[in-house]
């Protein structure tokens, strides 16, 4: 292989909630020879020009990624891509305007689904491209999630039990009506306020029906939850609550309800899983952690005091599906009373597991990170780079790419909340040695990638290679 294999890389938007799976598919990829280029997003970004051709996996297919997807074609690098959202996803019609592109899944070489389900929707797709290759992979999020790799989190969920005792966790999902900084959120704040709504990120390609049912509807359960916390502290005195925000949201309320109370505590710190086989039990409302606790075993209620039938199953069905559903808080008090006695076990039944199923591949045999470096191997990326693009287009590609990374530099740093602190908030300084341990813990576990090493690339990105590859 030597010079003439593709790098792959592999960008990191949320590091709590990808990067753990994101380390392992690096590590597989770099087992079979091929380097890879593994960190934040922004910052992978800004060193595409200077990144050797290769294929860049990207986490959605969006109308907002039209401009960097044609900066990394015409950079001479391949895109694949797989659905980050797809397991929590608006019904088709709001879907396809929402998450896919004409103009950006052309740029597409191959899609990874997650399950069946997935492939389901997007044969659905008026502007699919014709012979687009879409591949049952399962996703490396799916393969963190099995039994097997359970130990890997065994020594943070200890340290949780030991900082926290027994506690109920409580997981948001508020970013739409609570982001971080306003300009990600379903409208622009001051706009809203006026009545000439002007859409924020996440509205972009929602029609403004949708979009604003929505708004009403994550507003009213914002405020159920704020309700909520403090009436489960009183109502669970032996108990701790920890609040566990979405990584895109804004935490100021919650550490305000927390300051209100003795036993509440409010952090996004690590990967959720370890967070979940450390509580008792976990309430969400229509949130994926929903679905990651049905597959780790761990009860989770959908708290569904204010209830919409289109935006509750249709949209967000599958985690409250997957879940208990509580209709108001005696319910939610009575079920959370006999889970934490012990006298009801995880949810199950014949429904959900057909769901899972339906939903998820890669449960058990080869993993999803194992599937999906096949099709790489398969489609020849492992024996020679995408070729090279005409001077022309190639240098296009770099002007591009060096202007929009000027523009987002700037944008970074202007007052006030800002994309540098958003950046800094969805993935902090992390370190090769805290990389090099993660790989030693998964390559513990399965007794592999002793030849993988780490080194910095660049300021938060990484080489993942192979010892002895170029």
């Amino acid at each position: 292989m030597g010079n003439s294999v593709s790098t792959l890389i592999i960008p990191v938007e949320s590091q709590v909630r990808e990067l753990d799976a994101k380390i392992l598919l690096s590590c597989v990829a770099a087992e079979r020879g091929f380097p890879v280029i593994m960190g934040s997003r922004a910052y992978a970004h800004f060193e595409l020009a200077s990144i050797p051709r290769g294929v860049y996996l990207a986490k959605s297919m969006r109308s907002l990624s039209n401009t960097m997807f044609r900066i990394v074609r015409q950079l001479g690098h391949e895109i694949v891509a797989w659905e980050e959202e797809a397991l929590v996803h608006p019904p088709a019609d709001t879907y396809f305007t929402l998450r896919l592109s004409p103009t950006t899944i052309k740029n597409v070489s191959h899609v990874f689904a997650w399950g069946q389900e997935n492939v389901d929707l997007l044969r659905q797709y008026p502007a699919l491209p014709a012979n687009m290759p879409i591949h049952i992979t399962g996703n490396p999020r799916g393969d963190i999630l099995r039994g097997e790799m359970r130990p890997y989190f065994e020594t943070e969920v200890q340290r949780l039990r030991n900082l926290y005792g027994n506690f109920i966790l409580i997981n948001t999902n508020f970013s739409d009506v609570n982001p971080f900084i306003g300009s990600i959120g379903l409208f622009q704040p001051e706009k809203k306020r006026e009545g000439k709504a002007r859409r924020g990120q996440s509205g972009i390609g929602m029609s403004r029906a949708f979009a604003e049912g929505l708004w009403d509807h994550k507003q009213a359960i914002l405020r159920d939850f704020t309700q909520l916390i403090p009436a489960l502290e009183h109502a669970f005195p032996d108990l701790n609550i920890v609040v566990r925000p979405h990584p895109s949201e804004n935490h100021e309320i919650y550490h305000d309800i927390a300051a209100q109370c003795e036993r509440v505590a409010v952090t996004s710190e690590g990967n959720v899983i370890p967070w979940l086989l450390a509580a008792k039990t976990m309430v969400h409302n229509g949130c994926t952690t929903g679905l990651e606790a049905y597959v780790l075993g761990v009860p989770a209620i959908s708290y569904l005091a204010t209830f919409n039938e289109y935006y509750d199953y249709d949209f967000q069905g599958l985690p409250t599906k997957l879940s208990y559903q509580c209709f108001n808080f005696e319910e939610l008090k009575d079920s959370l009373t006999r889970i934490l006695s012990g006298e009801l076990g995880p949810a199950a039944g014949e429904e959900r597991e057909a769901l899972i199923k339906y939903y998820l591949a890669a449960q058990d045999g080869p993993l999803a990170c194992e599937r999906i470096v096949d099709i790489l191997e398969e489609s020849g990326y492992g024996r020679s780079k995408p070729p090279a693009k005409p001077l022309r287009t190639y240098a296009q590609g770099w002007m591009l790419a060096t202007l929009k990374a000027m523009a987002t530099k700037l944008n970074m740093r202007q007052p006030g909340p800002n994309r540098l602190a958003y950046h800094d908030h969805r993935f902090p300084q992390i370190s090769v040695a805290e990389i090099e341990q993660r790989v030693a813990r998964f390559g513990k576990l399965l007794n592999r990638f002793g030849t993988i090493r780490v080194e910095q690339h660049s300021k938060h990105l990484f080489w993942i290679r192979r010892l002895n590859t170029q």
